[in-house]
């Protein structure tokens, strides 16, 4: 069947891409959306209307959404914007969260207060969908890990009630890796009420390994069985680089001994309960030359070439960790030797301090508390928010990466890290971060520092690993590369045929 033309059709069609569950694809099947869409000439966004993550970013006008929808506006080549995704929760603790709203903190709450002002939200959240429907073809809208959470389904704003607002077809996304994919998908149409179990149109199985066609029987036992379409089978892939969403993949730290089976230089990241922003290290892992691991509990870390100490939504909280598991003593007896090196970057950066005072209490209870006393800094956290794409440079040589933090920094010695040239599309002239006198530790707020190959090779050389081949670029340019395999990928396992009749492309 032939596509129709673009203009064939009425504006802001929504595709709605829910899951059986929590990391079961969802994000990268509307990655995926966006930009085979983007690709057929139409004009996609992005939509999730609540995400819950540390891993997040900024827009170009100086605002905070989630990653995920970061990636998906590239996917769609267009600017991302906070009405793509409203609401941003970042965890503090087990039940607590702070909440961003259109961008901007509107303030820290528990979980059971959180959801007494659901309803209230929505009305939020569907203006701002509104407002996207009017600008675009298509958007693409990703819920949050089941659609069919009962004990949340009456104020759920982010999975059944906003596909039934927007009107759209709901593609469900199972995972088979993770094992019973059949009660997966069967299990979630028997939780959802029959008014958002008509709404599901079909369903995506990911992640599947082997003989492809071992898996037709089971395509039409579920067909059989539901009444609707399995457009088709994803199988697993490992030739395509595309952001995770959360920390669900670095959840168990790979063990060295098994990594590091030659002589090449090593990095350790420590891995801190509150991690954030995790993704400023994936351009690293993918350095052939370089050992590069998450290591969670202590241990001597004199083997390493360099430590890193990243992120953190609740640094108090983290550096509290840190001294209770005797991180600290590690990481102290590692400083002492005269080849270490150790990297903060935001959290990890104040961390690495002398002190840290929450006089406001943005993180709990107001509080001081005494760094690493590794670099001759000492951070106050206070409002407002630091929200900033960044221009920043390193001996000439220049990048953009972006800065999120509550964290206000005096340097008492030492010299800068990086010198930032411009903020949001504004000039300046400030200096980001702090050198030791010994060159050995350093600090920094700017993420995505590690986009530009040549910030790469100038940092690696700053902590004696030299002569490195990268044989491949990062940054936009690279992401967009990856976001057409993930397309092609996609369009060659999937019938997209049946997808567009859905929503009455063909």
């Amino acid at each position: 069947m032939a596509l129709k033309n673009k203009d064939e059709h009425k504006a802001g069609r929504c595709i709605c891409v829910f899951g059986t569950g929590s990391d079961v694809g969802k994000s990268i099947v509307a990655t995926a959306l966006c930009r085979i869409l983007t690709n057929r000439g139409f004009s996609v966004a992005p939509f999730k209307a609540q995400n819950m993550s540390n891993n997040s970013g900024v827009t170009f006008d100086g605002l905070e959404m989630g990653r995920a929808q970061i990636v998906q506006a590239e996917a769609a080549k267009i600017f991302p914007h906070v009405d793509m995704n409203p609401i941003l929760l970042k965890p503090t603790s087990e039940t607590g969260a702070q909440v961003v709203l259109f961008g901007k903190v509107l303030k820290n709450t528990k979980a059971s207060e959180y959801h007494k002002k659901k309803k209230a939200l929505f009305l939020q959240v569907c203006c701002a969908l509104d407002r996207l429907k009017s600008k675009y073809d298509f958007i693409i809208i990703e819920g949050a890990g089941s659609c069919a959470e009962v004990n949340f389904m009456e104020n759920d704003l982010v999975n059944m009630p906003i596909a039934e607002y927007a009107g759209g077809p709901v593609i469900l996304v199972g995972d088979i890796h993770k094992g019973g994919v059949f009660a997966q998908i069967v299990g979630t149409l028997e939780c959802l009420p029959e008014k958002f179990r008509d709404l599901i149109s079909g369903f995506i199985i990911n992640r599947f390994r082997g003989d492809l066609t071992l898996f037709e029987s089971g395509t039409s036992w579920i067909e059989e069985k539901t009444g609707k379409y399995v457009f088709g089978v994803l199988p697993w892939y490992n030739h395509i680089n595309i952001e995770a969403e959360d920390s669900v993949v670095i959840e168990k730290p790979v063990v060295k001994d098994v990594l590091f089976n030659n002589n090449n230089p090593s990095i350790a990241i420590i891995r801190t309960p509150h991690i954030s922003n995790f993704t400023d290290f994936e351009p690293l892992f993918e350095i052939s030359e370089i050992n590069i691991c998450y290591v969670l509990e202590p241990e001597d870390l004199s083997e390493f070439n360099c430590v890193i100490i990243p992120g953190s939504k609740s640094t108090i909280s983290d550096l509290k960790w840190i001294e209770k598991t005797g991180w600290a003593e590690k990481i102290k007896e590692y400083a002492k030797q005269p080849a270490s090196h150790i990297l903060g970057v935001c959290g990890g950066y104040q961390m690495m301090g002398d002190c840290i005072h929450d006089p406001e209490g943005l993180e709990g209870t107001p509080a001081s508390v005494s760094g690493l006393s590794l670099l001759p800094v000492e951070t106050t956290l206070k409002t407002p928010k630091i929200t900033a794409i960044t221009v920043f440079g390193l001996d000439g040589v220049f990048s953009v990466g972006y800065e999120i933090h509550m964290g206000h920094t005096k340097v008492c010695g030492g010299k800068s890290m990086f010198g930032i040239k411009e903020r949001n599309g504004q000039a300046c002239d400030i200096e980001d971060g702090c050198v030791s006198d010994n060159k050995r530790f350093m600090g920094t707020y700017i993420h995505g520092l590690f986009d530009s190959v040549k910030i790469i090779l100038k940092w690696l050389a700053s902590i004696n690993i030299k002569n490195v081949k990268i044989d491949r670029s990062f940054g936009l340019e690279a992401r967009d590369a990856e976001y057409d395999l993930l397309a092609e990928h996609f369009e060659k396992h999937i019938d997209m045929e049946k997808i567009y009749e859905q929503v009455g492309l063909v």
